[in-house]
């Protein structure tokens, strides 16, 4: 007696939607890495008031010893603040002194407790209106003594120019009336041999 082995239709059609389930299914939320979630001042705030720190919220904790971050300015000089103070997911900067109107960029670099490195930066602006603005970064001016400037040519001088121009020109190379010298001695010394050679056969 024979015994049918070959699998039947429902039960492969139960085993291939099992295992397409087991590929839909997302990652587990500890399996992600970690990322920033909220920030005080929020990205491209427009603030009325000077803040007086900084505070970034991440999805997981993060590992004090390697906590960065840093406030800037808008020419990309950095503003003192103190050292980041980490609790749980958050960190802390305290910005020493007030802030002037204009745009900061807040530059982090932290690594969260898988070890996973994190960085990225973002930017709000200080619109104060009883606020100082900032010094505007300006380009060091030209002085007119640094300027070269072109010697007056005298009466009879050369310039420099015409001089590189007669040394291209016919000044340094030969003659025309050595040319044509050339040219006429040449002509006398082929008719002179082609007399020479009539004389020869006419002789023989």
């Amino acid at each position: 007696m024979r015994t049918n082995t070959r699998p039947r239709p429902a039960g492969f059609l139960a085993a291939v939607l099992a295992a397409a389930a087991l590929l839909l299914v997302p990652a587990s939320p500890a399996a992600a890495h970690n990322s920033l979630k909220a920030t005080t001042p929020a990205k491209n705030a427009e603030l009325d008031t000077a803040p007086t720190e900084i505070t970034l919220e991440f999805l997981q904790k993060l590992d004090p010893a390697f906590t960065t971050i840093v406030l800037s300015d808008a020419a990309e000089q950095k503003v003192p603040t103190g050292e980041p103070e980490v609790t749980g997911a958050k960190g802390t900067i305290s910005i020493d002194g007030t802030l002037a109107n204009g745009t900061y960029t807040v530059a982090y670099r932290v690594v969260s407790a898988d070890g996973h490195p994190v960085q990225g930066s973002y930017a709000f602006t200080v619109a104060d209106p009883a606020g100082a603005e900032a010094p505007a970064p300006t380009p060091a001016e030209s002085s007119p003594e640094a300027e070269p400037t072109t010697p007056p040519t005298e009466p009879g001088s050369v310039s420099p120019a015409a001089a590189a121009t007669d040394d291209d020109g016919d000044g340094g190379g030969i003659g025309a009336p050595a040319v044509v010298g050339g040219g006429v001695l040449l002509v006398l010394v082929v008719a002179g041999g082609l007399v020479l050679l009539r004389r020869r056969r006419s002789t023989t």
